[in-house]
């Protein structure tokens, strides 16, 4: 499983954009990810990778670049 091509798929789907280019750019201060984005990309990680993080656990700060979800997913995985 390529966790990376995974994570970029979703946040392909969820945003409507290629952020493959924009690894470190932050999702939420580009308006391209908001707080219900943020539960739609946990729900869908969870369908396709089999990770689980609870909402209550979401550390918006440890989520906001491309790499650094790839990091968090990976940990989980």
């Amino acid at each position: 499983m390529d966790v990376q091509a995974t994570v970029l798929e979703i946040l392909a789907d969820l945003t409507g954009n290629d952020v493959s280019g924009a690894m470190d750019d932050n999702l939420f201060d580009s308006g391209l990810l908001d707080s219900m984005g943020s539960v739609q990309l946990l729900l869908q990680l969870q369908s396709e990778l089999g990770i689980s993080v609870p909402v209550s656990e979401f550390e918006r700060s440890e989520w906001d670049t491309p790499n650094k979800i790839i990091t968090k997913v990976e940990s989980l995985v």
